[in-house]
């Protein structure tokens, strides 16, 4: 079963900047977890995201095209990156979540995957 492991954690601000030692000891962290989940066989891909005043939201009512600088929701916490595994069941996919660096800086998201594609095409998650 697919699993999305969505980490969550505070952005650094000008108010409360991440010290440069504690940036590379969260790099080095979850380039060790990345390479434990492709060890295991579970990791599908991985991607850390840019911080959040990088992103650019898009929404469509009818004609109308609403295109704003920023993210969606104005929350202490955003969206930081994304590990999708592949792993027997809700047990495995928590266990890993739990050994996730993030889950130490915010919270990790566990979602099952209902649908993925394959060359192009929709197929349901199993």
């Amino acid at each position: 079963m697919r699993y999305m492991l969505l980490q969550h954690h505070a952005e650094p601000t000008d108010e409360h900047p991440i010290d440069p030692e504690a940036m590379e000891a969260g790099r080095v962290a979850m380039t060790a977890y990345a390479a434990t989940l492709h060890a295991a066989g579970v990791l599908i891909g991985a991607e850390i995201l840019a911080g959040s005043p990088n992103s650019t939201t898009v929404s469509v009512t009818g004609d109308d095209v609403r295109i704003q600088d920023g993210p969606f929701a104005d929350t202490k916490e955003q969206l930081g990156g994304v590990f999708v595994i592949d792993v027997a069941d809700l047990d495995a996919a928590l266990e890993w979540a739990r050994q996730a660096p993030a889950a130490e800086w915010g919270t990790v998201e566990v979602r099952p995957s209902a649908i993925h594609t394959v060359g192009g095409e929709w197929v349901r998650s199993a």
